[in-house]
This record gives C-alpha cells, structure tokens and sequence, in this order.
C-alpha cells in the first residue's frame, strides 16, 4: 500500500502577503498551491510542479516549515517556503483547478478557508523549528 503525499508552498511578496489560490471545486476555498504528489515525486519536486501548473510561476524550494498527517486521508502534507523565481510575473489562474489567485495580507485572509490552510501558513510564520502535527477533520471559516 502506498502512502499518500501532499506538498504546498508558502509565498510571500515585498509586502510579507501570501499567494494563496481559489479552488474551482468543493467550497470553492482560499487554498496554498500545491497539491498530491505524482509516481516517483518527491514532495519538494510536487510542490515546484503544483506551483507551476496551478498558476504558472517557478519557484524554488526553501525550508520544510512542516509536515502535517492527516489520518482520514492516511496522507502526509509537507509545507515549504517557497521563492518565486519569476518576480516579472504575475501569478494567474493556468489549470481548470484554480478560479483566481492573488497576494493577501497576513491578517486579512480571504474566506471560506480551512482551519488546516490557516493553521499551516500561521505555523510556518511564527515558528523556527519544523512542525509536526497530526490533524483533525478540516473546520471552515467563512
């Protein structure tokens, strides 16, 4: 049996705002980029990929700000920060996935997001060390 994986990034601009992504399904939520893990990907590979499909920029890869495990996906998220490597580009929706993307201040996040979303970006913001957590069902704020 295979284990899934899951990788996001973490992107902020001049202004320490987050890019974050609307998704196009579900709750139709605020979301990081990124998302599962390909056959013979590694997790910093998914997010460099899940970047550029989702809206178009390179980035490299920085530190591993966390990895979360999601017992009812039997699934591990891995969040790093991530350095947009395209900075004359803006990032636009480019997979049917994503309905808009854009930067966001820190305390104005948009809704509806998750509380997983949210606790990943506030965990990779206010702490120096790597974050293990497992988590529970996803709360919504809306």
């Amino acid at each position: 049996m295979n284990k899934l994986i899951g990788a996001a990034s973490i992107i902020l601009d001049d202004e320490n705002k987050i890019l974050l992504v609307k998704h196009s399904y579900g709750k139709c939520n605020w979301e990081l980029p990124g998302g599962k893990s390909e056959e013979k990907e590694s997790a910093e590979e998914t997010a460099v990929r899940e970047v550029y499909e989702e809206i178009g920029l390179n980035v490299e890869i920085g530190r591993l700000m966390g990895i979360y495990y999601d017992p009812h996906y039997d699934m591990h998220h891995f969040v790093f920060l991530a350095k947009n490597e395209d900075t004359n580009r803006t990032p636009r929706p480019s997979s049917p996935e994503i309905l808009e993307c854009g930067f966001f201040p820190i305390d104005d996040l948009p809704r509806p997001i998750s509380d997983f979303t949210y606790q990943r970006i506030m965990n990779s913001l206010n702490s120096n060390e790597t974050v293990f957590k497992v988590i529970g069902p996803r709360q919504w704020m809306e």
